[in-house]
């Protein structure tokens, strides 16, 4: 029971923070780049706690108990790479995002002078 729960712990952990990263990038796309960082650090969280959990695992295995191969821990870990990604590629674009809303402002300033 508590290798499913452990498991559980961590796709929830990693779908949650997986969707922060993609709100993240919606809110840097509309030009709210505080709120996308928000929205990353809350991620980051969420990806500390599956990794705790992941931990778990690691430990009982390392104290002798070994634990099968089950799908749903191949899923898990699935969704941990998947949400890990999803972050360092969300922080990738919201600095794009942050370059282009500050050259299209500095671009507008100079129009406009």
């Amino acid at each position: 029971m508590e290798l499913e729960m452990i498991i559980m712990n961590i796709i929830n952990y990693s779908g949650e923070a997986r969707s922060l990263c993609m709100e993240g990038i919606s809110h840097a796309k509309k030009g709210d780049i505080d709120a996308a960082r928000i929205n990353i650090d809350k991620a980051n969280e969420k990806i500390g706690c599956a990794h705790k959990s992941q931990t778990k695992l690691i430990q009982l295995e390392a104290q002798g108990e070994k634990q099968d191969l089950s799908l749903l821990l191949i899923h898990a870990q699935d969704h941990l790479m998947n949400a890990i990604t999803t972050r360092d590629m969300a922080l990738e674009f919201i600095d794009l995002y942050e370059l282009v809303y500050n050259s299209s402002m500095v671009k507008g300033d100079r129009a406009n002078a």
